[in-house]
C-alpha cells in the first residue's frame, strides 16, 4: 500500500524467536462444546491458539480439558489474561499459567469497565513491566494509539495488537488510520486484535500490512462456526496476498480499461 514498506514474498512470521505460516490466531473459548472448538480450530488452519486461564480447564483431568481437543503438541498455547481488570490480576494470572503449563509466550491483556472494555493502557504497561521483569515474552493487547503502541515496543513487548473494535463487537476495524500508523512505525509483529465480524473485516487489516490476525466471537458465534474458521483462513490468506501485490492507485476520475479511440468513448 502507499507509503509502506514493500515486504519480501515470505509466507510466515515470526514472534519471540518461533515462527509460523499461519497468519490467524484464534482463540478457544465461546463455542457450545470442547468438540466444536477442536473443529473449528482444525478448520482455520491456525498454529497459534489463545487460551483464557482463568476460564478453561487445563488442569483437572477429571473434567473435559480442552488439551484432548486441541493437541498442545500441534497447536501453540498463548495464555492470556482475560477477564483481568488490574495489573496485579493479570500479573498473577500469568505467573500460574507458567506454574501450571510451562508457558513463556503468553498474552496480556487489562480490561477498563464494561459496557466498553476498552484497554486500561496504563495498568497494561504497568503489567507489562512486572511480566518482562519475571521472564515472560509478552505480547500486549493495546488501544489503537501509535504512542501507546510504540511505547509497548520499547519496554519490550515482542507483539503489539491493537484493538479493531471493542472485544465481542464484530464492529470491524474502526480505525484503520491509526492502525495504519502503528504498523508504520513499528519493529515487532502487529496483530488486529478483537472486533472482527467477518471475513472482509480480516481481509481488510490484512491489506493494512497487519502481520496476523486475531479472533474468537467471530467464529465462536457464526451460526456455522467450522465454516466461518475456513472463512476466516481464506480471507486471512486473500488480504495478505493483497496487500503483497500492492493495490492499484486510489483516484477520482475514470480510467478507462481499454484506449480511447474516436467513436469508442466509453467502450471497452
Amino acid at each position: 500500500m502507499d507509503g509502506l514498506p514493500q515486504p519480501a514474498l515470505d509466507e510466515s512470521w515470526e514472534v519471540a524467536g518461533l515462527r509460523f505460516r499461519s497468519r490467524l490466531i484464534v482463540g478457544t473459548g465461546r463455542y457450545k462444546d470442547l468438540e466444536e472448538t477442536g473443529r473449528a480450530i482444525e478448520a482455520s488452519g491456525a498454529e497459534i491458539v489463545t487460551v483464557a486461564v482463568r476460564r478453561v480447564n487445563l488442569g483437572d483431568p477429571k473434567a473435559p480439558m480442552l488439551q484432548d481437543y486441541v493437541d498442545p503438541r500441534r497447536y501453540t498455547y498463548l495464555p492470556n489474561t482475560a477477564g483481568c481488570f488490574t495489573a496485579e490480576d493479570a500479573v498473577r494470572t500469568l505467573r500460574l499459567a507458567r506454574e501450571a503449563g510451562g508457558w513463556n509466550l503468553v498474552k496480556l491483556e487489562v480490561l477498563g469497565p464494561p459496557p466498553f472494555l476498552y484497554p486500561d493502557m496504563q495498568a497494561t504497561f504497568e503489567a507489562l513491566e512486572a511480566l518482562l521483569k519475571d521472564g515472560f515474552q509478552v505480547m500486549v493487547y493495546c488501544s489503537d494509539d501509535p504512542i501507546a503502541a510504540k511505547r509497548l515496543e520499547d519496554m519490550g513487548a515482542v507483539a503489539v495488537m491493537p484493538l479493531g473494535a471493542p472485544i465481542g463487537s464484530g464492529l470491524g476495524i474502526q480505525n484503520p488510520v491509526m492502525i495504519r500508523a502503528i504498523i508504520e512505525n513499528a519493529k515487532v509483529p502487529v496483530l488486529v486484535d478483537a472486533g472482527v465480524g467477518t471475513a472482509s473485516d480480516a481481509t481488510f487489516a490484512m491489506e493494512l500490512g497487519c502481520d496476523a490476525v486475531l479472533m474468537n466471537s467471530a467464529i465462536a458465534h457464526a451460526k456455522d462456526p467450522v465454516r466461518m474458521a475456513r472463512a476466516m483462513k481464506a480471507a486471512v490468506e486473500a488480504g495478505r496476498q493483497a496487500f503483497l501485490a500492492g493495490r492499484m492507485p486510489r483516484q477520482y476520475a475514470a480510467d478507462p480499461s481499454s484506449p480511447l479511440a474516436k467513436g469508442l468513448i466509453g467502450r471497452n
